[in-house]
């Protein structure tokens, strides 16, 4: 889904995506876990990113899928889609100004029986 959202990014500004090919998991309680992963875009130096966020909420918005949107501590603007059931996706500029992140996350779930939560997945 991280690589579907960025595939709404238009081409030219784009230098490269880079999906975490393992994520990692947090505690929701003591018996539950879920799972976190992201996709960072590096885009041409001097992109405005924010448009490109409003972009893709609209997108998403026109598809009937609930879209929350606010400002981050530095005041850049970012997007949370919730797909349900604990699935959703927050999408704002990254650590860098040149960057656009996607942070994923999972609903709550049990891991399987002999499964140490540490580690990568």
């Amino acid at each position: 889904m991280e690589l579907e959202i960025a595939a709404l990014i238009p081409n030219n500004p784009i230098v490269s995506i880079d999906q975490k090919e393992t994520g990692m998991l947090l505690s929701c309680n003591s018996t539950h876990h879920k799972w976190k992963g992201s996709t960072t875009i590096t885009v041409v130096e001097g992109t405005n990113i924010e448009p490109i966020v409003k972009d893709i909420e609209a997108h998403y918005r026109a598809k009937g899928t609930k879209v929350s949107a606010d400002r981050n501590v530095d005041e850049d603007y970012r997007i949370q889609i919730d797909l349900g059931a604990g699935e959703n996706y927050i999408v704002a500029e990254g650590l860098a100004p040149n960057e656009i992140r996607i942070a994923s996350g999972s609903a709550c779930f049990t891991l399987p029986e002999g499964i140490y939560p540490g580690g990568d997945f």
